[in-house]
């Protein structure tokens, strides 16, 4: 995956996300991914690659301070166009090198972000970097279960499924191993298909 391809794939997503990625088992995944976060009226929230902004209209988005972006223009706008009538900051870049100052937000959202992105090892750096010291980082993904090989039937298929724009084959363990002296894992538990899509909280610490 590159980002010229994921740009051209996702542009063909884009009119039909909802329908495969915020309904059915997503909606439920997503309904919960913001159990007991309390979030406070002016939190800076930052959502990292938005996407067609599914997990926006969960949150009391009216009373948060929300920056959100993308690297497809046609899946932002598709977000832009469900909240066009509030405050939120939508812009296209690059989850790989945000362009933000270190600890610019409270909170900082990715679902289904890692799986997506060229270098998802830079990407989470950068997500960390930019979360405030006692922030929270909120994880929504599907990874590769620790300490064991992909199935053959998902080593199969998984340079097909990477043509669709997503990889089957991430290891959250290893892509955040360089960064848990920055980081206390609060929780993380499987909210689909078993323990493929996990929920994951972290708490910047330094």
């Amino acid at each position: 995956m590159n980002n010229s391809w994921n740009k051209l794939i996702y542009k063909g997503w884009a009119p039909i996300y909802d329908r495969f990625f915020n309904a059915g088992p997503f909606s439920k995944a997503r309904d919960i991914l913001f159990n007991e976060i309390q979030f406070r009226p002016g939190d800076r929230v930052l959502f990292v690659g938005v996407g067609t902004g599914a997990d926006i209209e969960r949150l009391p988005y009216d009373q948060l301070e929300i920056t959100a972006i993308d690297y497809s223009e046609d899946m932002l706008q598709r977000a832009k166009d469900k909240f066009r009538d509030s405050s939120i900051t939508f812009l296209k870049m690059d989850a790989q090198q945000l362009e933000f100052d270190v600890s610019s937000f409270d909170y900082v959202i990715g679902s289904l972000i890692l799986s997506v992105v060229p270098d998802s090892k830079k990407a989470f750096g950068e997500m960390i970097r930019v979360c405030r010291r006692e922030g929270l980082v909120v994880i929504f993904d599907k990874f590769a279960q620790p300490g064991k090989e992909l199935s053959y039937v998902k080593k199969a298929f998984r340079n097909v499924i990477k043509l669709l724009g997503t990889d089957i084959g991430v290891s959250f363990e290893e892509i955040s191993s360089t960064e848990t002296a920055r980081v206390k894992r609060i929780s993380d538990e499987g909210v689909m298909f078993g323990d493929m899509y996990r929920r994951i909280l972290l708490e910047k610490v330094c």
